[in-house]
């Protein structure tokens, strides 16, 4: 099971100009649509003088979520060149806006193509991509003397240790890579008085 995917870990920025018109590119992290749509406004509130304000964004480490907008420009022109971009980087949890201000010359279609895709490539080449696992958090609860079983399979497996509380009663919130997880939630049921929080 594939339980990694890139992203870009900070924001981004990049430029293409072509016949007097201004590319001027920005690559953000983005992990909900609620977040895209606030960046998005932000930009158009800040760029309002720009003829265009065109965007793409992907969500998820499955990759299913996205959308692409040109904005004005003719069909396809810009969003999906944009899009194209995060795509062949194989990117995701990632806004790329591109804000043109026309120069006064057409570009015609393929020529806007280029300048969109050229724009989105720059801001990804300004990033820093990183590669992150799929995690799941698992709560477990066990009693007190049941805590040398747990704390062995911790170290064994080593997940990280989200939250822990030691009383009579013991609770742990473990974070580990989804590929790791059935191992992780078998070996502790195995663990006298261990069970699994749902």
């Amino acid at each position: 099971m594939d339980d990694t995917y890139k992203t870009i870990t900070g924001p981004a920025e990049g430029y293409y100009t072509e016949k007097r018109s201004r590319f001027l590119s920005f690559a953000l992290p983005v992990h909900s649509v609620e977040e895209v749509k606030e960046a998005i406004a932000r930009f158009r509130k800040e760029y309002y003088d720009a003829r265009h304000v065109c965007w793409a964004y992907m969500l998820g480490a499955d990759r299913k979520t996205f959308r692409a907008n040109d904005d004005g420009e003719p069909s396809s022109t810009a969003g999906k060149p944009i899009l194209g971009q995060i795509n062949s980087n194989e990117l995701t949890d990632i806004l790329i806006v591109v804000i043109r201000y026309f120069g006064g010359i057409e570009l015609g279609t393929s020529g806007l193509i280029v300048a969109y895709r050229t724009a989105a490539a720059d801001a990804i080449a300004n990033a820093t991509v990183e590669e992150r696992t799929v995690d799941e958090d698992i709560t477990v609860l066990f009693e007190y003397p049941s805590m040398n079983g747990v704390m062995k399979i911790v170290k064994d497996l080593a997940p990280t240790v989200l939250s822990q509380k030691f009383d009579m009663d013991c609770e742990m919130t473990l974070r580990i890579r989804k590929s790791e997880a059935e191992q992780l939630k078998a070996r502790l049921l195995k663990v006298e008085t261990a069970y699994l929080k749902e």
